[in-house]
């Protein structure tokens, strides 16, 4: 090969050529991660049950805790408790979505631990802390955590 054949050059007498630095994989989700993603595609959240018998969700790998293996995963939720919040009134181009909605951590029913995610409601001034939410799936889920849509007040 010569190089004229190449994307190789020659410049003030020294050869140059193109840099690129790839990483050609992609990174496995796990086991206790990718069947958490396939309960979202199928419609249902799942915690990984601990040992020492908390219930985490979303799942870690482990017990975060212990660095022990989970016994298993269980379904939890879809309703839950609204824990904490933050309004965005206005959302930023980056958000995901383009209507007011809050950040929220949410406590799921059979959950010890809160997920994080967004709830929508039409006034986001009425919104309190130890409010009942559910979760409202995407119409065309993927197995990723956005086949939440999102969550809504249960009486709403």
């Amino acid at each position: 090969m010569s190089v004229a054949d190449s994307n190789v050059s020659v410049e003030n007498g020294r050869l140059t050529a193109p840099f690129l630095l790839e990483y050609s994989y992609k990174r496995t989700t796990g086991p206790i991660i990718g069947d958490f993603l396939t309960g979202l595609r199928d419609g249902k959240i799942l915690g990984g049950k601990t040992k020492r018998g908390p219930v985490i969700c979303p799942p870690h790998e482990c017990d975060p805790l212990t660095g022990e293996d989970l016994e298993g995963l269980v379904e939890v939720g879809p309703g839950g408790v609204l824990q904490t919040y933050a309004a965005v009134s206005e959302p930023l181009a980056s958000h995901p979505k383009q209507e007011p909605f809050a950040f929220a951590t949410i406590q799921l029913d059979g959950a010890d631990t809160a997920i994080t995610h967004i709830v929508m409601h039409k006034d986001l001034s009425t919104l309190r802390k130890g409010q009942r939410v559910k979760a409202v799936f995407a119409d065309e889920r993927t197995g990723f955590i956005t086949d939440i849509d999102h969550f809504a007040l249960e009486d709403a």
